[in-house]
């Protein structure tokens, strides 16, 4: 019988985690064409220090209340002629 509750236990942790995964938005991907309607930026990540074109994200609201990430490219920071 404990075996069992942990195995029930168990099975709504992962669902738990599916659900929470399942409310992410999906990345998009940043082109010259995309319309963005951008009313507050939420989080963007760091610029990495290093000297190659790196992938980063941007997580913000539309006008509309909606969450969206954006993925985009960009030089990273580590490419300084000290």
């Amino acid at each position: 019988m404990k075996l069992f509750k942990t195995l029930i236990a168990a099975s709504f942790v992962m669902l738990g985690s599916q659900m929470a995964f399942a409310d992410q938005p999906a990345v998009e991907q940043y082109s010259y064409s995309s319309h963005l309607d951008i009313a507050k930026v939420i989080h963007m990540d760091a610029v990495p220090d290093v000297c190659e074109v790196v992938p980063v994200q941007m997580t913000y609201l539309d006008h509309q209340g909606q969450q969206h990430v954006m993925e985009y490219r960009v030089m990273g920071n580590g490419c300084s002629n000290n």
